[in-house]
């Protein structure tokens, strides 16, 4: 699969570049896209959500009314659940929402997630860039010449670049991340990516393993 590799300013450099069909090219996998992006949302999760249940209210054990002739239901404890300031009945109590994943199902849901994006239009091949010092309308520049500036996008470089990152980090909808850092929710969750020619052997070795 042969994608033209573009400048900063959005103009063709007129070099070519070879992207493999095993990683940009496959029949994505839905399934397997979903997986990953929930495995990667449930990692996120605390679980320290809790409410207390009946026997860890703090109140009297009293018999609040005479068991028979009051016409109502029987109730012995003013902590139970179906009492204002009572218990809650089947509330939520800490956990771990993390589940397993197995690396070649996670493997197969990045090569989907690329391979979408590559047949969507989605997906831009930059040659390398990088700022002199950290400015954000330098990368506010490189926004608009890639026809950015109002669409979600994911920057992908081959090594970290302190000023290029510092220089997106005040830009809402903009992401910029090393190759190594690269996830299927991440890759689904912006409009459009934008790779970088440093950080493609990276993907590549990487997915293809």
């Amino acid at each position: 699969m042969k994608v033209a590799v573009i400048d900063i300013k959005g103009k063709e450099t007129g070099r070519q570049i070879d992207l493999s069909d095993d990683v940009f090219g496959i029949e994505p996998n839905d399934h397997a896209i979903y997986l990953d992006v929930k495995q990667y949302q449930a990692n996120q999760r605390q679980g320290t959500h809790k409410a207390k249940q009946r026997a860890e209210i703090v109140g009297s054990t009293r018999k609040i009314k005479k068991q028979k002739g009051t016409g109502t239901a029987r109730a012995g404890s003013i902590k139970s659940p179906i009492f204002r300031g009572g218990g809650r009945i089947f509330g939520p109590v800490p956990r771990d929402y993390s589940f397993k994943l197995n690396k070649g199902q996670k493997r197969l849901a990045r090569k989907s997630a690329l391979s979408l994006k590559a047949s969507e239009g989605n997906l831009q091949v930059v040659e390398n860039f990088t700022f002199d010092a950290p400015k954000t309308s330098d990368f506010k520049n490189v926004l608009n010449g890639l026809g950015l500036s109002d669409k979600k996008s994911l920057f992908v470089l081959g090594e970290s670049n302190n000023n290029v990152y510092l220089s997106s980090r005040n830009l809402k909808g903009v992401e910029v991340i090393t190759h190594s850092e690269l996830s299927t929710y991440k890759i689904m969750n912006a409009n459009n990516l934008v790779v970088l020619e440093g950080s493609l052997d990276g993907i590549q070795e990487n997915l293809s393993k």
